[in-house]
């Protein structure tokens, strides 16, 4: 099983990271005050970044039985189900509206443990229906016992 970022929103990171350039191009051509630069700047330096991480950490998480593999822009972790300590799920409330992100503990070969914490953009799909997916994937999986449990569709 694989998740990713949407093709759709990569396209259109590359899309605003290229218009924040042409944006600072032309506050410097036009000698305009150095904070709109700056800031510009940092918009496109960001979106760029984001751009190059979901093309990049394709897909960003990787599932089947033998582990899992996560991908970032900068490192790539396959992880033995051995070495996954937790698979839970951050419910979060900001706003009135809930949010909720997939975390994974996992340990390293030298026994570092690593946090990755992952939400619907970044996997294009619910990380409720991904924890899922994860507690069936697992070896050591008990119906009941997933990270959905006590969902009220359930």
């Amino acid at each position: 099983m694989r998740w990713s970022t949407p093709v759709g929103a990569v396209v259109a990171l590359w899309v605003l990271a290229a218009a924040a350039t042409a944006w600072v191009v032309a506050l410097l051509v036009s000698g305009a005050d150095p904070a709109g630069a700056l800031v510009a700047g940092v918009a496109a330096v960001g979106l760029g970044l984001a751009a190059a991480s979901g093309t990049r950490a394709r897909p960003r998480l990787e599932a089947g039985p033998e582990g899992i593999t996560v991908r970032r822009l900068t490192w790539t972790r396959h992880v033995p189900w051995s070495r996954v300590d937790e698979v839970r799920l951050l419910r979060t409330r900001r706003l009135g509206r809930e949010s909720v992100l997939l975390e994974l503990e996992l340990r390293d070969v030298d026994d570092a443990e690593r946090l990755v914490v992952l939400g619907r953009a970044e996997l294009g799909a619910d990380p409720v229906d991904v924890a899922d997916d994860l507690a069936v994937l697992r070896p050591d999986h008990h119906p009941g016992n997933g990270p959905g449990h006590g969902r009220p569709d359930q």
